[in-house]
C-alpha cells in the first residue's frame, strides 16, 4: 500500500489526479476502523493532515465556508452561534477524542445514511465544495448522496471544503442510538427553521439508502405558517399540525430492519423526534420573537 503525504491542496489533487484508487485519509476515523477490520485494503492511502487549507474556516459573501478537515471540535466552540444545527449534530458524534479527529468532510466522503453531520446539512441547505486539478464546483448536498455510501465524486476529485449561510432561525438535532455515546444512530432528524424566506428545512438520517430531506413535510410545515401567519405573529402551534409534521416526515423514510432497530420503529422515533424539534424550535422562535417586540 503506498501512502502518499501532500504538504498543500495543489499537491493533494495532484496526487489524487495521478493516483485516482488512492483513499483520502483526514481523521481517519471511518477508514482506520475499515483497514483495522480488513473490510478495506486500498492500493494507496492520501494522507491530508497537512493540507493547511483544510483545517481552516471563513466567513465570506453571507457564507461559513468550513474546510473539510475542520474537527467536530472545532464546529462546535468556533462555529456554534452561527450554524447551530451543526454544532449540535457535532456534539453527538463519537467520543472526545472521535471529535476532536473527525470532521463534516470525512463524514460526506463516507456518505453513510447514519453519518451524524448530514442531517443538520441537509436541514440547513448545505453546499459541497468539491476539487480537482481542473477546477472546483459546488453541489447542493441535497444532490451529493447517490446510494449507499456512495457520493457523486469522481475518481480523481476532493471534497476541499462545506458551505452554509447563518442560521437566521432555530435550528435542532435529534439522535437515537442503543446508548448515550459511541454508538452509530438508529435514526436521526435535523430541522432548520428559515423565517427570512419562509421556509422549514429537514434531513433524515439512518432511514433510508442515502440520507435525505421530507420535501412534503417541509412544504406542509411552510404553508401553515405562512397562512396563519405564524412567521411573523407567531402563536402556539396546534398539536395538530406538529402531529401531521410528524407523520410527512415518517412518511419520507425507506428504513430497513437491521440488529439496531426495526424499520417500523424508526419511522414511529422519526414521527417523534419530528413532533419533539418542532416544538423546541418553534418555542425558541417565539421567544426570540417577543425579545425583539
Amino acid at each position: 500500500m503506498d501512502f502518499l503525504r501532500p504538504s498543500t491542496l495543489a499537491e493533494a489533487l495532484e496526487a489524487k489526479a495521478a493516483f485516482p484508487e488512492a483513499v483520502p485519509l483526514a481523521g481517519g476515523t471511518d477508514v482506520m476502523v475499515e483497514l483495522n477490520f480488513d473490510h478495506r485494503r486500498p492500493a494507496a492511502l492520501l494522507d491530508l493532515g497537512r493540507v493547511a487549507d483544510l483545517h481552516e474556516h471563513s466567513a465570506a459573501d453571507g457564507r461559513v465556508r468550513i474546510g473539510a478537515s475542520v474537527p467536530y471540535t472545532r464546529i462546535i466552540a468556533e462555529l456554534g452561534a452561527e450554524l447551530p444545527g451543526l454544532a449540535m449534530a457535532s456534539r453527538t458524534v463519537g467520543s472526545p477524542q472521535i471529535r476532536n479527529r473527525g470532521s463534516v468532510g470525512g463524514n460526506l466522503g463516507a456518505a453513510s445514511p447514519a453519518g451524524d453531520a448530514h442531517p443538520a446539512l441537509l436541514a440547513a441547505d448545505a453546499e459541497v465544495e468539491i476539487a480537482s486539478v481542473h477546477g472546483a464546483r459546488l453541489v447542493p448536498v441535497k444532490e451529493f448522496y447517490v446510494g449507499v455510501k456512495r457520493n457523486v465524486l469522481a475518481a480523481d476529485e476532493l471534497i476541499t471544503a462545506v458551505h452554509l449561510r447563518p442560521a437566521t432561525g432555530p435550528q435542532q438535532f435529534s439522535k437515537i442510538g442503543s446508548r448515550n455515546a459511541m454508538v452509530i444512530a438508529v435514526c436521526a432528524f435535523g430541522l432548520a427553521l428559515h423565517p427570512e424566506s419562509g421556509r422549514v428545512g429537514t434531513g433524515l438520517g439512518s432511514a433510508a439508502p442515502t440520507p435525505r430531506r421530507a420535501v412534503e413535510a417541509e412544504e406542509f410545515l411552510a404553508a401553515e405558517l405562512a397562512d396563519r401567519n405564524q412567521w411573523n405573529s407567531p402563536r402556539a402551534l396546534e398539536d395538530s399540525v406538529k402531529r401531521r409534521f410528524g407523520e410527512l416526515v415518517a412518511a419520507a423514510a425507506s428504513p430497513i430492519d437491521d440488529v439496531r432497530g426495526s424499520a417500523a420503529y424508526r419511522k414511529h422515533a422519526l414521527a417523534v423526534m419530528a413532533r419533539r424539534t418542532l416544538g423546541w424550535a418553534w418555542d425558541e422562535y417565539r421567544e426570540g420573537s417577543r425579545a425583539c417586540a
